[in-house]
């Protein structure tokens, strides 16, 4: 039977927020069209747009030189372009931006004119992709507007069946600097900076909830979640990472939409879940993800499990001291873990119920991942990897590693005994042992290995002296 709420672990601390609209907070727009930006005067732009300009000297050591001047050349060759979007956002918020991003009003083929460094990609919607040293990427993106803002308000009768089906199902027509800001998810997402003028542009009121640390959608939350559930996700994402609060109107609404999870693309909805866990907070986002009832829906039976806690002896706090584990170790590193430990990872208490007095090992552990495998389109590469690694992880813990130090698993495989000793207080010795006795090769792809094993082939053939 489940326990009752007093049985269950403490939510993380999480960020205090406040939503008290600002004595001259500007207007939230709805998202119509607004005229055409002038041009002449960049000053001037987007005259007739309700835009709110900001005086904001960012840290020019703080962005990244490559991007600055791939805006800069946009604008001395007329073009408008912005640094714009999550860097914008974590640079506002004293964070360390991932990377930079621009939109402008430049087609594709202008800026490929422009950079010889430059490569087109996409074919559902063009993006310049400008290319530097070390394998730097600098996405630009023209303008772009979302087609639904040119559609005619529904009747009062139309309503309900409108918000039955507003999946975005297509995002292609280009469009000026206000209505790429008008279809973006968040505020806080939303604002574009102009770099030679120092000024954040912002026509949905992003900046005074980067001031109140607070997640905003653009428009009507129920609406823009039922356009896209991803955004659920996402705004989970942004909460936990940059410790942001959700305001009460955008909460209820994930909850109101969290079952439209279930329409939403599932490859994404494997990716969304993956980038819940590297961010270093895996722990506050598994525990929104549940408390707010979108676990149940992608993974019911983790969900499941850590509603049972008396069942399970306790098993979401363990769980949860798992998920402190994860983001520790992804602190220590200074970068995300394997794909393969976070899901191995995120998916252990629950297969060890799965396999408690099973004596196929493996077979109780494929029939627990089928399920989810259909779901949320995990990777064979994945599953199979979290397969072996279940079975395989009582015999690592006691020291015996047998065959299985010569895959490519081992590596994963120790770093999720690493996480699962973490979580207990117990020493890692045995974990810095098998990996002082690791094969060199062990780690690489099967396809690296095979790739390399062909060269060699190959190269022996090539130096056999002619008959």
């Amino acid at each position: 039977m489940p326990s009752s709420d007093d049985d269950k672990p403490a939510p993380p601390d999480l960020p205090s927020y406040t939503v008290e609209e600002a004595a001259e907070s500007p207007p939230r727009p709805s998202r119509r069209a607004a005229p055409a930006a002038q041009e002449q005067d960049p000053a001037n732009r987007y005259a007739g747009t309700p835009v709110v300009r900001h005086n904001v000297a960012l840290d020019e050591d703080r962005i990244d030189p490559d991007a600055a001047k791939v805006v800069r050349r946009l604008e001395r060759s007329g073009f408008q372009a912005y640094l714009v979007g999550g860097c914008v956002r974590d640079l506002l918020l004293d964070g360390k931006p991932k990377d930079f991003d621009i939109a402008t009003s430049a087609r594709p083929e202008d800026v490929r004119a422009l950079f010889r460094n430059c490569r087109i990609i996409g074919r559902r919607f063009r993006l310049a992709h400008v290319l530097f040293g070390g394998g730097k990427v600098i996405e630009v993106a023209t303008f772009r507007r979302n087609p639904a803002m040119e559609m005619p308000e529904p009747s009062d009768d139309e309503v309900n069946e409108v918000l039955d089906d507003v999946l975005i199902r297509s995002d292609n027509v280009f469009g000026d600097a206000h209505e790429d800001a008008l279809r973006r998810d968040f505020t806080i997402n939303a604002l574009f900076y102009d770099l030679d003028r120092r000024q954040v542009l912002d026509w949905c009121g992003g900046m005074q909830d980067i001031q109140r640390r607070t997640i905003h959608t653009i428009g009507e939350p129920i609406q823009r979640f039922r356009e896209d559930p991803i955004r659920i996700l996402r705004a989970i994402k942004f909460a936990a990472r940059l410790d942001l609060g959700i305001a009460p109107d955008v909460y209820d609404a994930m909850v109101g939409t969290r079952d439209d999870l279930a329409k939403a693309a599932r490859p994404r909805l494997f990716e969304e879940v993956l980038r819940l866990l590297r961010g270093g907070a895996a722990h506050r986002s598994m525990w929104l993800l549940w408390e707010m009832g979108a676990m149940s829906v992608l993974l019911p039976e983790l969900s499941a499990f850590l509603d049972d806690d008396e069942a399970t002896d306790g098993g979401s706090a363990r769980f949860f001291a798992k998920m402190d584990a994860i983001d520790a170790m992804t602190r220590a590193r200074g970068r995300p873990l394997e794909d393969l430990t976070l899901w191995a990872t995120l998916l252990n208490e629950p297969l060890d119920e799965a396999c408690a007095g099973e004596r196929d090992k493996f077979r109780a552990v494929g029939e627990f991942l089928d399920p989810i495998i259909e779901r949320i389109a995990v990777p064979r590469r994945i599953s199979d990897g979290v397969r072996r690694i279940a079975v395989i992880l009582p015999r690592l813990a006691a020291g015996r590693t047998g065959r299985f130090a010569n895959t490519d698993l081992m590596g994963p495989a120790l770093d999720v005994l690493e996480a699962d000793l973490l979580s207990t207080g117990r020493s890692t010795d045995v974990v810095k042992k098998l990996r002082a006795s690791e094969i060199p090769h062990a780690g690489r792809s099967p396809s690296t290995r095979s790739a390399a094993a062909h060269r060699n082939v190959r190269g022996a053939r090539e130096r056999r002296p002619p008959g």
